[in-house]
């Protein structure tokens, strides 16, 4: 039966087809609905881990108890992962182990848009890449039984188009391959020195394996075609080349490390004009030309962003069913914006009246760095927060201490702050960090997490206590607050920023999306009241706009939740709560 599926679905899909009974993640667009989707089948374990290195560990030990394992993530998740990941290329696996990378170019929902190819040659793992939702099932089916046969983990990269856009996949039927005996073996999977000297030897005997699989493997494959041109891509862009030039040949690689050097070379002497096409990095075309093959490449196309049809159509033309890709007029910018009643706005709002410097991090609040709130200073990574306000205060001495707050998300500060908060202690800082608490990982769609009391399937479980882990961290100066609340709001500011001591504020208050806002009140504002100075507007609310010809602000009523924020900005007291 075949189903429309988004890549991200498919690869669970392939996951479950596949054998595999536990799948690891911390939830990161473009990779979330991976393990979501993968723990609504029966019978298999699925978690939200703390962070990605937490998940990479967790899916190490039940490979190595003999379980088919999925962990799944964003890009720079790999970072977070690559510790544990690096290692367990040299200890390899037991049951098969997958690791999907969620590259993002073009930056959609990423701090950077780095490559996730060059984790294959610098780890020495396989890299295989689909080019549609069949084949990240199909892959991902397969890419298990090369781990299994290879004795190596796999990593699967997709990139943000393929992980959401949908096609048709025909599904099959799931291979019971049950759980492999697990024998004590140090000298595989205890990486002293000694032994992982000996291990590393094994890694290049596979490695060489593996050149010799790429060179047969079902995964690379040549289209001949008009030998005039060939072109040598892969994932995504091998759509893009099929769309713009239906003719030509085409090598589509499937497995991009480690590269069929055979194949290519064949190819190559088959056609007059040889071009690479691959998004961010020439990881490809480096390799090609070092074998001393002519090849065009980047300086027909680029290093930045994500490719489309109508790009390579631009840059190498394209056929007769090539018309029709661009757009007759120019979408509006839509900038990103906080959702009407977002708590966050409220502190955001706060922070820049006091002026203060704010140290960012990764979440739904990274938004409150636009115009019109302009409230974050700086954003590096998940959990850098609270890291770089204490830096900032040891560079520029305790007194600018009192100037400095990190603002971080609960999900986030379970991923990443923790360590860095113990830093501020151990290192006798006066930081003041507050932690978002929305009660959910917001950004990537309403994950739960340790901090939440509730599992992947939603099932009740332990709930992290921030209050008491502060505390135990040896921060004696904590205290809750409501974030729409600002007087309260700026009063605790204030009064944690004197002191000479850290301190941690948690702004409480639920994602505006996981309530429903209260049906007995609504805004309004009271024209005659109304100056037209905009305070109102400043908040980047869209439950509230202005009205140039009138001088008027007005309430939205389709958007406003009646969160109560525009009134409490009002100096004139125009905006008034209005019961029944």
């Amino acid at each position: 039966m075949k189903k429309l599926m988004i890549g991200n679905d498919a690869i669970a899909r392939g996951a479950y087809e596949a054998g595999a009974t536990v799948a690891t993640a911390y939830p990161g667009t473009p990779s979330t609905e991976i393990v979501s989707s993968f723990a609504r089948y029966p019978g298999v374990y699925a978690e939200w881990s703390p962070n990605e290195k937490v998940a990479m560990e967790v899916g190490a030990g039940a490979s190595m108890g003999g379980a088919r394992t999925l962990v799944a993530m964003k890009h720079v998740g790999v970072n977070v992962a690559a510790d544990p990941l690096y290692t367990f290329v040299y200890t390899g696996v037991n049951g098969g182990l997958v690791i999907v990378s969620a590259d993002d170019p073009g930056m959609h929902s990423s701090q950077n848009e780095q490559d996730n190819r060059g984790y294959g040659r610098f780890a020495k793992l396989p890299v295989i890449e689909p080019s549609d939702s069949q084949e990240a099932k199909d892959y991902t089916r397969l890419a298990f039984t090369i781990s299994e046969e290879f004795d190596t983990p796999v990593m699967l990269r997709i990139t943000t188009r393929l992980a959401h856009s949908q096609t048709l996949v025909l599904e099959g039927e799931r291979q019971e391959i049950g759980i492999k005996d697990y024998k004590k073996n140090a000298p595989k999977n205890v990486m002293l020195p000694g032994f992982a000297r000996e291990r590393h030897v094994e890694v290049e005997k596979r490695l060489l394996k593996l050149k010799e699989y790429a060179q047969t493997s079902e995964l690379n494959r040549i289209e001949w075609g008009d030998r005039s041109l060939g072109v040598i891509t892969s994932g995504v862009c091998y759509q893009y080349v099929k769309e713009v030039l239906p003719d030509i040949s085409v090598l589509k690689l499937g497995m991009v490390n480690p590269l069929p050097d055979k194949i290519i070379c064949e190819f190559a002497a088959g056609v007059e004009r040889l071009v690479i096409v691959e998004e961010l990095e020439p990881v490809i075309e480096e390799q090609v030309r070092s074998w001393g093959i002519a090849v065009e490449g980047k300086e027909l196309f680029t290093l930045l962003g994500e490719y489309s049809p109508e790009f390579i159509e631009e840059r190498l033309g394209g056929g007769a069913q090539s018309a029709g890709f661009g757009l007759d007029k120019e979408i509006p910018a839509r900038p990103p914006l906080l959702c009407p009643g977002c708590p966050h706005r409220g502190v955001f709002h706060t922070l820049k009246k006091m002026r203060l410097t704010v140290m960012g991090d990764i979440g739904c609040y990274t938004l409150g760095a636009l115009s019109p709130m302009d409230g974050m200073d700086a954003c590096v990574c998940m959990g850098a927060s609270i890291g770089t306000a204490l830096g900032m205060e040891k560079a520029r001495g305790r007194e600018y201490a009192g100037q400095v707050v990190a603002v971080i998300g609960d999900s986030t500060f379970v991923h990443s702050g923790i360590t860095p908060l113990i830093d501020i202690v151990y290192n006798q800082g006066t930081s003041t960090v507050v932690i978002l608490d929305n009660s959910t990982t917001a950004m990537t769609g309403h994950q739960d997490h340790p901090a939440t009391g509730f599992t992947i399937k939603g099932e009740p479980t332990a709930k992290l206590d921030l209050e008491a882990l502060i505390k135990a961290i040896g921060i004696k100066n904590v205290r809750v607050v409501d974030p729409l609340q600002l007087d309260q709001l700026e009063q605790a500011l204030k009064e944690e920023l004197q002191r000479r001591e850290p301190s941690v504020i948690i702004a409480k208050r639920p994602c505006a999306l996981l309530q429903k806002p209260p049906a007995d009140i609504k805004m309004v504002v009271e024209n005659e009241l109304c100056k037209g100075c905009k305070l109102c507007i400043r908040i980047g609310c869209t439950g509230i706009y202005f009205i140039e010809d009138k001088k008027l602000a007005a309430i939205n009523p389709n958007t406003c939740v009646n969160c109560g924020l525009c009134a409490q900005v009002c100096t004139f007291d125009a905006i008034k709560i209005m019961e029944g």
